[in-house]
């Protein structure tokens, strides 16, 4: 039977349908090809961008090893110059800590024996009772406190302390000495008053000041003597 000539009108005919079939397969080989070209491409490139990452990777780890390494380094320098150091403060600190001794000695030898002759002069009469480093003792032979110098005569005891460079708060050390001291001559039944005085080489004024205040004789070293520093109307404090 014969199609109406309006459903034939548009069919294409083998040859056409053959040739259109054939260009769209050319078509999808040619799109595939370009699309595997592009997919082995961007293979391509992720691979060199893994490769370029991995050589970063190395390249980071070595220096981070590298760093390491000197902060390592770093640190056995800093560990080896705080032993350094140390030592070196040890050594400073313990020829420091002679020099002011043998400084304190040298001031005591050179103040203790013209400390008597100096009070002598303003009427004491210290004689032959003069000790060096006396310990004050409870009854449990605990020391109480330790005295410099103390002059004894039939009417007082003179408790001096002796600093090379007296500061302010060896007075108020001083006075509790002193009051301790008596407490130990009031357990002994001995009745003479005590005085106190700060013998010095080296007398700041404010320190001078302040032991005056404190009823506490001033005894300066000048050259080889000893000299009261001071006045004549002073009046020394009785414990």
């Amino acid at each position: 039977m014969a199609l109406p000539a309006d459903l034939t009108k548009n069919v294409p005919t083998l040859e056409e349908f053959w040739a259109f079939y054939t260009k769209a397969q050319e078509e999808a080989i040619r799109k595939e090809a370009k699309w595997q070209e592009e997919a082995a491409e961007r293979q391509k490139e992720a691979a060199e961008r893994q490769k370029e990452a991995a050589r970063r990777e190395a390249k980071w780890q070595e220096e981070a090893a590298s760093r390491k390494e000197e902060r390592e380094r770093d640190m056995k320098k800093l560990e080896a110059l705080h032993a350094k150091t140390e030592r070196i403060v040890a050594r400073v600190s313990k020829q420091m800590g002679e020099a002011h001794n043998r400084f304190g000695e040298l001031a005591e030898h050179l103040v203790v024996p013209r400390i008597a002759s100096c009070l002598n002069g303003i009427g004491y009469h210290f004689i032959d009772l003069i000790a060096e480093n006396v310990k004050i003792q409870d009854t449990g032979q605990n020391v109480l406190t330790e005295i410099d110098l103390l002059l004894n005569n039939g009417d007082y005891s003179i408790a001096v302390e002796i600093k090379s460079r007296p500061a302010e708060q060896d007075i108020a050390h001083h006075v509790r000495r002193l009051e301790i001291l008596r407490e130990h001559m009031d357990r002994q039944n001995d009745r003479r008053k005590v005085r106190g005085a700060i013998a010095g080489v080296v007398f700041p004024q404010e320190v001078k000041a302040a032991a005056i205040a404190a009823g506490l004789y001033v005894l300066e070293q000048t050259g080889l003597t000893m000299k009261l520093g001071v006045e004549k109307d002073f009046k020394p404090r009785e414990w």
